[in-house]
């Protein structure tokens, strides 16, 4: 564990943090002020956000949100950040190589994770503690009050890195009534989990709540161990306890302090992959694996069996503390003064078979010395917030201080030197062998797996072994803003809203850089280029000797650049054995928004807004290397010491329209928005290493609507949903190697579909419905029945775009049937979630070293893709006093 900060931890006992909002009317059983006994309609009226930091009705707020109570996020299961993605369209949320690389997307935006040096552009802030990747957000969250996505740039309130939108959770806040509640599930696959939590009165001035949880899961994927290590051969099973407690005081009624801590740990096996494409790369790994290393052709990836021989073991704690004050001095009027306080430990342990095969090829050991992530978050905010007859307004400061702590390893097995070298043999001796075809001068193919010890010089078996990399980052980021918000009620109808934030961001990264296994067959190579190649060349091409000097050495010069370039591929490249560099950016930015919102009665508000929004640049912490040592070069061997990207930057436009119609029971809101990103942060994965991309120009245009309707004519049903269309595309005008197409006389580049096509993870069309019908069995008992789907669009799933990485339309649908006791002191539920079994993949991504062309249908590469999950079903008891 990273060692922590101990000044931190006291002020995060001893400070202040922001009170929780008051809870979202719940939607189903909402009341009107008028007394019950009048029978007067539910209403939705009465639903409350916190998008703007204050407690606002929805239909006043001139932001687009999606609204979810607590009663709809337990009627569809949901427990965090990934679940709720089915009720809100436009909203994705992927996994990757593990569950500590979780990324989300808002209207197609997003940032592919798998490099904890990028940042997301759709921000998680939980009970007012923003945190600083999505992953954090992704486990057992408890016992929830609400979640509010707000969508479109949000970054004057809520800070940096939200140019996408915000995932805003709230938990439950204690109360001064005693209770008590339980549950214990089980479901296929094993499935067991239970619950509880406990809150009461301390006095007539305090109160408490405390919420513990643990859930077990068998794995859903089949694993092909091949001949080990591995024994484990199942993959996504689930293993994870929480802790959460909360301690309110309220001393007067002008001040309210709420501490908080959490505790939540994983001990999972994920993720591998399966094979969708398979290429003529698997012959390769067979051979060198002596067995079936991946899946065959035409194999089923939906039967969902996985190649893996290397552990993928994942450890994840995620710890923290909070403090909130909510006090009213009698300043200004009234105005409240806020305080958010929290101190946070994040770390991740996690192994990986990087070749997704049961070859042993490369991988990682499940080790806290091979494998480890790390951050220790401190932020502190402050809010003064009024309001006077004609302006609501509000200023704040924040600062946060985040140390990152990075070990990354490559181990290289004993079938790495064969299979490169068989590629590098077949590819380079391939192409030559054609070329002196029409001079009758034979090329000796035979042997490949021998023709890298053949260059080297070194004896087969002893290029690559052992630990090729050993790497370690150490970043901290301070970040300092000033903000304003202020609403003018310029008369009864118009509202005008202006805010402000200016940031200042300062990063600094330590980068060392060690090869433990001395990169011999590189090293060698390196020594003198040219003699090794051609001498091994030589010999198997004895005629080449024949041929003119210039032509000789044009056809060494060429096969050079190739056979080094495979045999130096960053974990194997001697040139970074024993680089240390030191990087520092200091950033200086302003972001606002400016809205106007007009009330033409009491059911219609339109509003029109502009935000600019800003996300942080930051450096890529891996390793990285070019054709000179510059980053926006083609690929090559060069290191790069300059590991830099710029911010992102936002700029959005919204029309929209809140409307509420029969009697309060009917709500249709609906948004066009069109926003204009500049240095887009692009994280690319390229079959052999991550890259990141500034991509000048992305637009996404579109229109956003939602439902919530509780008809009159059917007492207890509730209906909410939402249709999304956006059209999220990259600019057509995109610099460097990387986006050039190929001519006949060049290979294209690895990102060259980008210029002009949609994004990834960015369907034309999204959309959600959800259905929730309670009903009266008898005077005692009640049943409630709730049925949701969300249905995406056809989309590409990889961040290359390439056309094996094609995602079909589908629709995920989740169903839950429950009776119980009137009074709600037990109820037996009956779930099933993707209940039709819908085939679908989150992440599609190249086979690594199995997929070396960017040409489509290329018949050498293998795809590799980390599926959804298939249909999971229980039961759930839950007892309530």
């Amino acid at each position: 564990m990273v060692s922590g900060h101990p000044q931190r931890h006291a002020l995060a006992v001893a400070l202040l943090a922001i009170l929780a909002s008051p809870a979202l009317v719940s939607t189903a059983h909402a009341q009107d002020a008028e007394p019950a006994a009048n029978e007067q309609p539910t209403t939705l009226a009465g639903i409350t956000v916190t998008a703007q930091k204050r407690e606002e009705a929805l239909q006043d707020v001139p932001i687009s949100v999606t609204a979810l109570d607590e009663q709809l996020l337990q009627d569809t299961g949901i427990r965090d950040i990934k679940d709720m993605q089915i009720l809100v369209p436009g909203l994705t949320v992927t996994s990757t190589q593990n569950e500590a690389i979780t990324t989300a997307r808002i209207r197609g935006i997003g940032t592919v994770g798998d490099n904890v040096g990028l940042e997301s552009s759709v921000g998680v802030v939980i009970d007012g503690v923003y945190r600083p990747r999505n992953s954090v957000g992704f486990g057992d969250l408890g016992q929830l009050e609400r979640i509010e996505v707000l969508k479109g740039p949000q970054g004057t309130v809520f800070g940096k890195n939200t140019s996408a939108g915000v995932i805003n959770v709230v938990t439950r806040r204690p109360s001064y009534t005693q209770s008590a509640e339980a549950e214990i599930t089980a479901g296929n696959y094993g499935a067991m989990g239970v619950a509880g939590s406990y809150n009461d009165a301390l006095g007539d001035q305090a109160a408490f709540s405390v919420y513990a949880a643990k859930r077990k899961r068998d794995g859903w994927m089949d694993v092909e161990t091949g001949n080990g290590p591995r024994t484990e051969d199942k993959d996504y099973d689930q293993d994870f306890h929480t802790l959460r407690g909360k301690l309110l005081f309220e001393p007067t009624e002008n001040l309210d302090i709420l501490f908080s801590g959490d505790f939540t740990s994983r001990d999972e096996n994920c993720c591998t992959a399966v094979q969708t494409v398979v290429g003529q790369s698997a012959l390769v790994l067979n051979a060198v694996a002596g067995r079936q290393a991946v899946a065959a052709p035409g194999d089923d990836p939906f039967d969902r069996v996985a190649y893996s021989n290397r552990p993928t073991t994942q450890k994840i704690k995620d710890s923290g503390v909070a403090m909130e004050i909510n006090w009213e001095p009698g300043w200004f009027g009234g105005a409240t003064l806020t305080s958010i306080t929290a101190s946070r430990e994040w770390e991740s342990i996690n192994g990986l078979d990087y070749d997704f095969s049961t070859a042993d090829i490369l991988y990682r050991n499940p080790t806290e010395d091979e494998s480890f992530t790390g951050f220790e978050t401190f932020s502190q905010e402050f809010r003064l917030t009024g309001s006077t007859e004609r302006v609501d307004w509000m200023f704040g400061l924040f600062y946060s201080d985040e140390d990152l702590t990075r070990r990354e390893t490559y181990r290289i097995g004993p079938h790495y030197e064969p299979y490169v070298s068989s590629l590098i043999g077949n590819l380079v001796l391939g192409a030559i062998a054609q070329q002196l075809a029409p001079l009758q001068i034979p090329v000796d193919m035979s042997n490949p797996a021998l023709f890298v010890s053949q260059v080297s010089g070194q004896p087969f078996g002893t290029n690559f072994a052992g630990l090729g990399a050993n790497d370690r980052y150490k970043q901290n980021s301070e970040s300092l803003a000033l903000f304003t918000n202020n609403t003018w009620h310029a008369t009864d109808a118009l509202d005008l809203t202006l805010g402000l934030r200016y940031t200042r961001e300062k990063k600094e990264l330590h980068s060392d850089y060690s090869n433990p296994n001395g990169s011999i067959g590189c090293g060698s190579m390196l020594a003198n280029p040219a003699a090794r190649v051609g001498g091994a060349l030589y010999q198997r091409i004895p005629g080449l000797a024949m041929l003119p000097p210039e032509v000789q050495a044009q056809i060494i010069g060429g096969a050079a650049s190739q056979i080094i370039g495979y045999s130096c591929l960053p974990w194997a490249n001697a040139l970074h054995h024993g680089r240390s560099t030191l990087q520092e950016t200091d950033d200086k930015e302003w972001s606002g928004t400016l809205k106007a919102a007009y009330r033409w009665n009491d059911n219609v508000m339109t509003y029109a807004s502009f935000a600019r929004g800003y996300k942080g640049g930051g450096f890529n912490l891996d390793r990285v290397q070019s054709a000179d040592g510059n980053s926006e070069s083609g690929a090559g061997i060069m290191p790069v010491n300059d590991t830099s990207f710029a911010g992102e930057f936002v700029d959005s436009f919204e029309l929209g329209a809140k409307t509420t119609w029969a009697d309060g029971t009917l709500l249709l809101n609906a948004t066009a928005f069109h926003q204009e990103y500049e240095d887009f942060q692009l994280n690319s994965f390229l079959g052999t290493s991550f890259v990141v991309r500034s991509i000048p120009k992305v637009t996404s245009t579109g229109l956003d609507a939602e439902l919530l309707w509780q008809p009159r004519a059917v007492q207890g049903l509730m209906l909410q949903g939402g249709l999304m269309y956006a059209k999220t595309e990259f600019g057509s005008n995109i610099p460097g190697p990387d986006f050039v197409e190929g001519t006949p006389l060049s290979t294209s580049g690895a990102l060259y579909k980008l210029p002009g096509a949609t994004m990834p993870f960015a369907p034309e069309w999204s959309g959600s419905l959800s259905a929730t019908y309670e009903w009266d069995f008898s005077s005692n008992l009640v049943g409630r029945f709730n049925i949701g789907a969300k249905f995406m669009g056809d989309y590409n799933t990889g961040s290359d775009l390439d056309v094996e990485k094609h995602q079909d339309s589908y629709t995920v649908v989740n169903a839950r049937f429950g009776i119980g006791r009137a009074d709600s002191r037990w109820m037996l539920e009956f779930w099933g979630t993707n209940i039709t079994d819908t085939e679908y993949v989150q992440v599609g991504f190249d086979g690594p070293l199995q997929a070396l062309f960017p040409d489509p249908g290329n018949p050498f590469n293998t795809y590799n893709a980390f599926p959804a999950a298939p249909r999971m079903y229980g039961v759930t008891f839950r007892v309530r006093y």
